[in-house]
């Protein structure tokens, strides 16, 4: 008996037959969705020549194309200060002195609990801040926050005998974290940062309602645009992929190094000297 027929019961004839028929049926009010969907595009005139006549001009496609190099800038920047922001609030979470601790659980708990949209209005319009500058700061603050719950989180989630024979060992505690919890940590973490991330790229799309130049915000100038008859539909149809694109490559990236730590784990092994006469504990290293 293998070890999947030993966690449930393979479906008899009747079982496989119905589980069969649930998938024609599904498959088909798919494809009869996907016929309506078309056919209202169709029948409202979206797929007409003069629609689609913008995204032959080499301006229009420079137009997206610089949108889609400002979308990548501001996700880059707050990618990169967010995870710098979550790991910082979140050894400030982890740290044994109180007023550091409850200090980060603050911040954490105000910015996360902050709509993303809110904080971007408020640096842009009160603080007069430009729009790259504002849409930054605001993701780097919400998604810094909540990244420093994931860390914290995947910190805690490594055994606690690991942290204890660790100390035993006379490690501090700074080495705990580098050598022993962190890199264990890492692997569950993954996921839910990679998440996090690509729910900072799509959020980027909210720079156009403080007048940043970045994908969505092209994309809206020429759906808006009277001579093309409003392509708003083809505009939608050619952004959306694009930003399906980029949110499965960080998927794909995150499996990807995930299968990497699989090979060839980082967890640094701690080199500890044999133990000498009188003594009640190895020497570490």
């Amino acid at each position: 008996m293998t070890t999947a027929n030993a966690l449930y019961d393979v479906p008899g004839p009747k079982t496989r037959k119905r589980h069969r028929l649930y998938g024609i049926a599904s498959t088909v009010v798919i494809l009869g969705l996907l016929a309506w969907i078309l056919y209202l595009l169709f029948d409202t005139d979206q797929f007409t020549y003069t629609k689609w006549m913008p995204f032959e001009y080499k301006g229009i496609q420079e137009l997206l194309l610089r949108g889609l190099g400002n979308t990548l800038k501001a996700f880059g920047l707050a990618a990169v200060l967010s995870l710098a922001l979550g790991t910082l609030l979140a050894v400030g979470r982890l740290s044994d002195h109180r007023p550091v601790r409850w200090l980060s659980t603050l911040l954490v708990e105000f910015f996360r609990a902050m709509p993303v949209l809110v904080m971007i209005f408020f640096i842009f319009v009160a603080l007069k801040v430009q729009p790259l500058p504002a849409l930054v700061a605001g993701l780097t603050l919400y998604n810094g926050s909540v990244l420093a719950e994931v860390f914290r989180s995947g910190v805690n989630s490594v055994e606690r005998g690991q942290r204890e024979a660790a100390f035993a060992l006379g490690m501090r505690k700074t080495q705990v974290m580098s050598y022993v919890l962190v890199p264990q940590a890492v692997r569950a973490m993954l996921p839910a940062i990679i998440s996090q991330l690509v729910v900072a790229l799509k959020d980027t799309s909210l720079g156009y309602l403080i007048t940043y130049e970045e994908f969505l915000h092209a994309g809206k100038l020429i759906a808006s645009n009277l001579d093309y008859d409003l392509p708003f539909i083809p505009v939608v149809m050619v952004i959306s992929p694009i930003y399906i694109g980029m949110c499965m490559l960080l998927s794909w990236f995150a499996g990807w190094v995930s299968r990497r730590e699989q090979r060839s784990p980082k967890t640094e092994a701690v080199d500890v000297a044999p133990a000498e006469p009188g003594m009640l504990l190895p020497r570490v290293q």
